[in-house]
């Protein structure tokens, strides 16, 4: 990186200072750099060093920091209008994307999607559509669920620390079930059981508005949903008249080797909330259901300000275009086979290693004492973290115990560059190993 390009007199200690006394503590933040610029699955940061990305603005830029065709998209808008709010004047580009992502949405039967700015934001707008429609107050989530921040996103998120520490009460009439896991030892029948033991306990199903489930738990450690688990719980939802709410805000937009990960089961949701890989980068988050449900609050019902921002609309539509014209799906799929591959040869050599999992590009590594799950290694997980960045690799953990990692490579990421960026993970796993 030429240092003409960099900004001037910026260091990591001076910023991590300012932001020390300018910030509230609570605002997290996973390494202690700034950024300058960045390209595709590369960063650079303010000092100049080059960093490979393998988190990707957490699933975020599924096409890549930049990608020629969002930035020339976005561009394009910015001296027409920057903003109208679509609920006062309406905009072409709102429409098209909204067209477009009913059109692409798994299920025969019409749908209908109004846009947002977060995936918090779907996630409420979605509980608030299942409530409307269907005159019930209940919701089912489940153990190890992540649905946001905001205080009903968080009641249905199934993970205490640090998203719910010390802000409750949440909000009422939200139950969690366990989630299938057959590496905790929780089989398909014991989750729908689960469910079942749910009724006869806490809320009779008539009670209940819907179901709201990650295909792959994103913060729970990167588990996928056994196909079979998504099928019963549709006939589950079906059985009782439940709505079935698939949040997609981390699989969606090709990131599993899919559109959106739900193909994988042949499940088909109710509704559906999307936010990250949609913008690629550029805040835009969705909610896509059956029309019918969809149609359940009355004008002014649904809205917000910046929802469907002119500038985020277009730079949707080139991703969604990106996708298509780069066979994204088919390359995640791709690179998550190579991914996996390569982490499972580390694993043979490291009992440090207990897992290795994935859907697609979504993949995720977890670190055990001696290859024990009831064991987990959080501080190992830590460790590679750190030793990894020190080399130039960018990591972020998940999992209800911090011992995994996940590994989100953007999908038009270059192979020489992915596969410096696993070496570089080989090698810090082997210092912190020879360390402990």
């Amino acid at each position: 990186m030429n240092a003409t390009t960099l900004p001037p007199g910026l260091n990591h200690a001076d910023l991590m200072s300012r932001r020390a006394a300018a910030l509230p503590r609570g605002v997290g933040q996973a390494h202690p750099l700034f950024a300058a610029r960045a390209r595709n699955a590369e960063i650079w940061d303010v000092e100049g060093r080059r960093f490979i990305d393998f988190v990707a603005g957490i699933a975020v830029v599924n096409t890549g920091h930049g990608h020629p065709a969002v930035i020339e998209a976005a561009a394009r808008q910015i001296p027409q209008f920057t903003h109208t709010c679509f609920q006062v004047v309406g905009y072409e580009s709102y429409l098209r994307l909204c067209e477009r992502l009913n059109a692409l949405a798994p299920g025969e039967t019409p749908k209908k999607t109004m846009l947002l700015s977060t995936g918090a934001e779907a996630v409420e707008n979605a509980i608030k559509i299942a409530r409307a429609h269907t005159g019930r107050p209940g919701v089912i989530a489940f153990n190890g669920a992540f649905h946001g921040r905001t205080l009903l996103a968080l009641g249905l998120t199934g993970k205490i620390d640090p998203y719910k520490l010390g802000v409750g009460p949440f909000p009422g009439e939200i139950f969690h079930a366990p989630y299938p896991c057959a590496l905790r030892g929780v089989s398909v029948d014991e989750a729908i059981a689960g469910v079942e033991r749910l009724f006869k306990n806490d809320i009779e199903a008539a009670r209940v508005a819907a179901f709201i489930v990650e295909p792959v738990q994103g913060e729970g450690g990167y588990h996928p949903a056994p196909p079979e688990f998504l099928r019963r719980l549709r006939e589950l939802a079906d059985r009782h008249g439940i709505l079935l709410i698939a949040d997609e805000i981390q699989t969606g937009i090709a990131r599993t080797g899919k559109l959106f990960a739900m193909e994988h089961s042949g499940v088909a949701a109710d509704l559906t909330t999307l936010a990250k890989g949609l913008g690629g980068g550029f805040p835009v988050a969705a909610v896509v259901g059956r029309a019918e449900v969809m149609d359940a609050l009355g004008p002014g019902g649904l809205g917000s300000t910046y929802a469907g921002s002119p500038l985020a609309c277009e730079a949707a539509l080139a991703v969604l275009d990106v996708v298509e014209r780069e066979n994204l799906c088919a390359r995640a799929a791709t690179l998550g086979a190579h991914i996996q591959a390569r982490l499972r040869t580390l694993a043979g050599t490291h009992d440090c290693i207990g897992d290795v999992r994935g859907l697609g590009a979504m993949v995720a590594l977890e670190f055990c004492h001696a290859r024990d799950p009831q064991r987990p290694a959080p501080e190992l997980t830590k460790a590679v973290i750190s030793e990894a960045a020190a080399r130039g690799l960018l990591l972020l953990s998940c999992g209800t115990h911090g011992n995994v990692l996940r590994l989100m490579v953007p999908l038009t990421i270059e192979e020489a560059i992915l596969d410096e960026g696993l070496d570089l993970l080989a090698a810090a796993i082997a210092v912190v190993v020879a360390r402990a």
